[in-house]
């Protein structure tokens, strides 16, 4: 069966685009092909700097012929109704339509319509110009002279050339020439910019990648991503080094080459006084390199990995020095930033009120910056106030939580005090990323305990679902009074979350907070402390996502979380033990008798059949409904008093008891007996049943 090779090139792509892009091109064409009645085997999409590729194989010659009946009006319908039926089926007279005659119906108009089936390369020549005019770049742009045309064409960077060619495996390919703002579809590519400009043309895909190759662009940016990573490994290796590996980065330096060229440079020993992490973030955002350390070490080396896309004459010496130099310039500036947040502010004196609002020490260069922050009214929200008033709200919250989490109240305090205050160092505001990490830094250079600069940085945690929870007490304390803070303040102001928008990551921080207190074994009140039964209800979602991602099951989540329960570490662990008692034999034998039990009650309750306040034991006429109400009685006891001490497994152990006598009594009593008072207490039996098991889960939500 025939393949089509696509080629889009233009001038650079954003690395950040081009994977995207090429599965979009992917979708965008095989769902049009598909929807104009071609089948294919196969499609794989491609993307360097300056091209987006698609390979499809096994692709349909023609589309098939299509037969269709539609049915119209009576023929003794009104005008209106026949013009209309005329109109939709493409027909210009009713003579072009069939009759057919019902014998209950009447007759009645069909219109059989034809549409013969048409050559790929039509359909793809039909198909093209629109996909590429409106191809859903996140930003584009027009060029040239065409451009002050209306509806001249957008592309993320000039679109240069497209190549699109046809046919069978191993026969000769036809061009399909459509054209789009002067550009006509081709068989003429070409290769790197500067190794080889040349013209190249290509029949399909096997030898247009192999070219490519030959013209010194490697088109698979999986095998750039490979190729650069493993000769960075070896080059580091050789230097007795080893790289500090980035997957980000390595995806984004893939997206800038399409030769890619591995080399290495160096800086000064003096930079690496400066933090390991401003190293890293300074060579990785302004040169894209990668940096290294010696083998098994922590701290970094002052040689980096640069990737080129020239492979130069000289070995890649000017390249080299090129890229150190601006290194060198970048780790200056760095080095400036790193002492300079060391140093005095130099306006202490408009600080004073500040620090004696926060009880800060203008000695110490942190809690200069925390007073600055304050002073300069810097603001969180528009609704929610300055950082500084922000500070305040969590220095009260941290205070209230610190019985629960047993942290030092002084240190929480101070803690609390200089969580913000690196968001006013030059570090800082020059990567924003490194809040929180900086503190921690300047924190320990200043005296702080160590308790309170681990909680500087770690009360930003967790940041993702991998990313770890603080683990010190105080910074515990006020990453989750951090993270309520901003919760409640939001909800305060209706600022929630709506379908896949979430501007204040809010979900990020209820997951944060669910994480925290059950990883940590923390028992915290939510709704005495948010006092918002709908922030509550949040919660709850995340807490849902979280137990099922580390596989807990919906439904056995749904019989144990009520609309009221505000201790997550409590529903986590009726869940845990759920878990394992339903998937016992006693469990799944007394979940089958428990739901018969409770589905037979709802139907009387729904019918209004009358049932007994309480179990009379006089009413009790056969030793099945006597052994199952003595048991009853036992199991429900016992599990009460495990729940009321929080030993969930006992409490499932004691109502495993109830198995064989709830068995027994639907195997020899009869529930709706003739007798009305009879029936009354069996039903209340039944009703017992229901509560007993209610102590620790709603049965009647688990599956099975």
């Amino acid at each position: 069966m025939p393949n089509l090779l696509l080629e889009l090139r233009s001038e650079e792509i954003p690395a950040r685009m081009q994977r995207k892009a090429a599965g979009d091109l992917k979708k965008l064409v095989t769902d049009a092909l598909v929807e104009a009645g071609l089948s294919y085997e196969g499609a794989r999409e491609y993307w360097t700097p300056r091209r987006l590729a698609l390979d499809i194989h096994g692709l349909t010659a023609r589309s098939a012929d299509v037969r269709e009946e539609r049915k119209g009006p009576r023929t003794d319908a009104n005008e209106k109704a026949i013009e209309g039926f005329l109109r939709g089926a493409g027909l210009s007279s009713v003579s072009e339509a069939q009759v057919v005659s019902d014998p209950k119906k009447g007759d009645f108009y069909v219109a059989v319509i034809s549409k013969p089936g048409r050559a790929t390369e039509e359909i793809v020549s039909d198909v093209m110009p629109g996909i590429i005019r409106d191809f859903p770049w996140p930003k584009s742009m027009r060029w040239g002279k065409a451009s002050s045309k209306p509806g001249a064409l957008r592309w993320v960077r000039p679109l240069q050339s497209i190549v699109c060619t046809f046919g069978p495996e191993h026969e000769e390919t036809t061009v399909i020439p459509f054209e789009i703002d002067g550009i006509t579809a081709s068989n003429i590519t070409y290769g790197h910019r500067f190794h080889a400009p040349e013209a190249i043309t290509v029949r399909r895909f096997d030898d247009y990648a192999a070219n490519l190759e030959k013209a010194k662009v490697i088109l698979d940016a999986e095998r750039r991503k490979d190729i650069i990573l493993h000769d960075a490994r070896d080059i580091a290796f050789a230097n007795g080094l080893e790289l500090v590996e980035d997957e980000g980065l390595l995806e984004e330096v893939s997206g800038l080459v399409e030769w890619p060229q591995v080399l290495m440079g160096s800086f000064e020993e003096d930079y690496l006084s400066i933090p390991s992490e401003i190293i890293r973030l300074t060579i990785k955002t302004n040169q894209k390199c990668f940096v290294t350390r010696p083998q098994g070490g922590e701290t970094l080396s002052n040689k980096f990995i640069l990737v080129s896309n020239i492979q130069a004459s000289d070995g890649g010496k000017e390249i080299v020095h090129g890229n150190g130099k601006v290194v060198r310039a970048r780790l200056s500036d760095a080095l400036h930033f790193w002492k300079r947040d060391q140093g005095n502010l130099p306006d202490l004196e408009t600080l004073e009120a500040s620090a004696a609002k926060f009880g800060l020490d203008l000695k110490k260069p942190l809690d200069q910056r925390m007073a600055k922050l304050d002073a300069l009214d810097v603001t969180f929200h528009a609704k929610l106030g300055t950082q500084g008033a922000r500070v305040a709200r969590i220095r009260t919250l941290a205070k209230e939580l610190a019985d629960i989490t047993g942290a030092d109240a002084a240190l929480i305090d101070r803690a609390a005090v200089l969580a913000k205050a690196d968001l006013r160092t030059e570090a800082v505001g020059e990567f924003p990323e490194l809040q929180g990490l900086m503190g921690r830094k300047y924190a320990v250079l200043q005296g702080e305990d160590a308790s309170v600069a681990a909680a500087i940085e770690d009360h930003y945690k967790p940041q993702g679902p991998s990313d770890r929870v603080p683990e010190d007490r105080v910074a515990i304390t006020i990453a989750l009074a951090d993270k309520l803070d901003t919760l409640i303040g939001f909800w305060a102001i209706d600022e929630k979350p709506t379908g896949s928008k979430d501007p204040f990551a809010l979900r990020r921080a209820a997951l944060g907070v669910v994480r925290i207190l059950l990883e940590q074994r923390i028992r915290l009140p939510l709704l005495a402390t948010t006092k918002d039964g709908d922030l509550l209800s949040f919660f709850h979602d995340r807490l849902k996502v979280y137990l099922r991602d580390q596989g807990a099951r919906h439904d056995l989540i749904d019989a144990v979380l009520t609309s009221d329960a505000d201790d997550l570490l409590m529903v986590a662990r009726r869940v845990e033990a759920l878990t394992a008692f339903i998937t016992s034999e006693d469990g799944k034998n007394l979940l089958s008798g428990t739901k018969r039990a409770t589905q037979l009650l709802a139907a009387e309750e729904k019918k209004g059949t009358v049932i007994a306040d309480s179990v009379s034991p006089a009413l009790l006429k056969l030793d099945a409904e006597k052994e199952l109400f003595a048991a009853i009685s036992s199991a429900s006891k016992d599990a009460s008093n495990a729940v009321a001490g929080e030993d969930f497994r006992s409490a499932m152990e004691a109502l495993s008891k109830l198995r064989g006598p709830v068995d027994r009594f639907f195997e020899d009593v009869l529930v709706n007996d003739e007798d009305a008072a009879i029936r009354a207490n069996r039903l209340a039996l039944l009703r017992l049943i229901r509560e007993a098991t209610g102590t620790v889960a709603d049965f009647s939500k688990i599956s099975g």
